[in-house]
């Protein structure tokens, strides 16, 4: 029983992970070919460039996963933490700890490469590796 709320908990992370990311998804499926709304002069590219890098700048590509034995009774590192972060450090670090009878799963919301609440070390070791250190 509590396998299966753990699972339906994890599918509800997922799905409002997925409506935060749905927004910048629909806004990078541009196809590459179509040049309609393009500017022809040099300073229009600038100004499309630019608007790009700042696009760029809020999508989730700092991605890191921790995978990790929570509890000394079990093994095949099955717990995890997955930080999923833009280049400001803000997104959110996903983590599920499986025991022999029950997983639990915690969505934690990172601003500025910082938690407002305290961070497992598994969960900080995620951040980090997703910030590149």
């Amino acid at each position: 029983m509590s396998l299966t709320v753990s699972v339906l908990a994890l599918l509800v992370a997922l799905a409002a992970l997925g409506l935060e990311l749905a927004p910048r998804v629909r806004r990078s499926r541009r196809d590459p070919g179509d040049v309609s709304d393009l500017p022809e002069d040099a300073l229009g590219l600038r100004h499309e460039v630019a608007a790009l890098r700042a696009e760029a700048a809020t999508a989730l590509k700092n991605l890191a996963v921790v995978r990790y034995d929570a509890f000394e009774d079990t093994g095949g590192k099955l717990s995890w933490s997955l930080a999923l972060l833009d280049d400001r450090g803000d997104g959110t670090v996903l983590t599920s700890i499986h025991g022999r009878t029950e997983a639990r799963t915690y969505a934690k919301t990172i601003t500025g490469w910082v938690c407002e609440q305290p961070l497992s070390p598994e969960e900080s070791d995620a951040v980090e590796r997703a910030r590149g250190r």
